[in-house]
């Protein structure tokens, strides 16, 4: 059914959507249908495999005074609405050998397992997930771009603890999305022969006639947001014609496309199209409310990936066993580059008194400080958002000699479930809230 001009008695839910023709196209906050609506509070996960070039990851001061290092630089235009973060880590994952050991339970605190049973944590994205996922088309996003690992590591864990940071139970890791074409399908839920035609033309008249009923600014940043869908789409269709090329290639072999190498796969040759692309649908999943908890694997933890486009040689991980050199540098300052991409598209959508990004929380981590000697004792650590007001932005936050029970990582991730709503004592390894958040 067409939405209906709000009346000054009643407001539309921001949960209101534009319906024709099998899809359903979730609408960004409109004044005119939410003036009294509160907005939602998100939560998303960046992770770049393998650690920093630390001598190039530090920050100092807070709000514009802040100083931030080479590696951050690309978050100086946020410096209000940024908090980095040094110091903590997640001793469970500390001295039980290197990589996957250090990765397993990253997200969740807990104690992983060798062998060949899978043994982790459920990990605070799915946590959230859990209490508010019902609240949203989708519960949660999941995306990589970068296939899985499958097979053992030579301490004998599993790989898919090295390319999973999600985890829905201690036994499972969530699949992660790595074709862009079907993280934008899934979130559209865009199936099938629809896949012909623009979902914009199945809702077009629907949407002329919302355009029609709601304030000029409202008229505005609806037309503004349907381009944005457009212009995803239209790249999202181009990367679909690759997948099912890369599918028809593996018909009558043994393996399925992702088993080939990219490009062959249908996966986008450049990272940085794939990147952009996967924060794309991230944002529009927030502005939308389509959901309101994701996350993205960048590179994964012993990840092959390659970057010409940063003139490095070596893969993502050789080049990491060298990580104070100016070309592990530029690999951690492109990384850093896709938060800033994402928090600032968020910061582009007004909300209420805000904007979509000071009503979320987006984290950045690594799973290593220095991949040259395998060191987690401390991780590096950003956030972006403030969430609803409930984390103050534009600091420098230092827990490095604040003793190992102050500065668990899993203190963080209490703090954030418990400032998204959700009432919990205790989480991961930690009995307590971040000091000092």
């Amino acid at each position: 059914m067409l939405i209906r001009k709000a009346s000054p008695k009643r407001n539309i839910s921001r949960r209101a959507v534009l319906r024709g023709a099998g899809v359903a196209i979730g609408l960004p906050w409109l004044e005119s249908l939410n003036a009294a609506a509160p907005a939602p509070k998100r939560f998303a996960v960046l992770f770049m495999g393998t650690g920093v070039n630390e001598e190039q990851w530090w920050a100092k001061g807070n709000g514009d005074a802040m100083e931030l290092s080479k590696s951050l630089s690309p978050l100086a235009p946020l410096k209000k609405k940024i908090n980095i973060i040094d110091g903590l880590f997640v001793k469970n994952l500390t001295g039980q050998g290197i990589h996957p050991a250090q990765t397993g339970s990253l997200l969740s605190g807990a104690a992983i397992q060798r062998g060949p049973i899978l043994r982790s944590g459920v990990t605070v994205d799915q946590v959230i997930a859990s209490h508010i996922g019902q609240d949203t088309a989708q519960s949660s996003m999941v995306l990589a771009c970068e296939q899985p690992l499958t097979g053992y590591h030579e301490t004998n864990f599993s790989m898919a603890y090295s390319s999973h940071i999600s985890w829905q139970s201690p036994e499972s890791p969530v699949p992660t999305e790595v074709y862009p074409s079907l993280a934008f399908d899934n979130l559209f839920e865009n199936r099938g022969i629809l896949r012909n035609a623009s979902i914009l033309d199945r809702v077009r008249d629907r949407a002329e006639s919302l355009s029609r009923q709601v304030s000029s600014t409202d008229k505005a940043k609806l037309d503004e947001y349907l381009t944005s869908v457009r212009d995803v789409e239209r790249r999202v269709e181009r990367l679909r014609l690759q997948k099912e090329k890369a599918d028809d290639a593996a018909k009558g072999t043994n393996k399925p496309a992702l088993a080939m190498d990219r490009p062959a796969n249908g996966l986008p040759e450049d990272l940085r199209e794939h990147a952009k692309l996967m924060c794309d649908i991230i944002a529009m999943g927030f502005q939308a409310d389509r959901t309101r908890v994701a996350s993205l694997i960048l590179a994964n933890d012993l990840s092959a990936q390659i970057y010409p486009f940063l003139q490095v040689r070596d893969g993502h991980h050789s080049a990491s066993h060298y990580n104070l050199s100016d070309s592990y540098e530029r690999i951690t300052r492109f990384h850093l580059s896709q938060l800033a991409y994402l928090a600032q598209k968020l910061d582009t959508m007004p909300e209420g008194n805000g904007t979509v990004l000071d009503n979320s929380c987006l984290l950045w981590l690594s799973n290593l400080w220095s991949g040259r000697t395998h060191d987690n004792s401390r991780l590096p650590v950003a956030l972006a958002g403030g969430l609803g007001g409930t984390i103050e932005t534009g600091r420098t936050l230092d827990y490095l000699k604040a003793g190992d029970e102050n500065r668990r990582l899993s203190s963080l991730y209490l703090s954030i479930i418990n400032r998204m709503g959700i009432k919990m004592s205790q989480f991961g390894d930690a009995a307590s809230q971040l000091q000092g958040l």
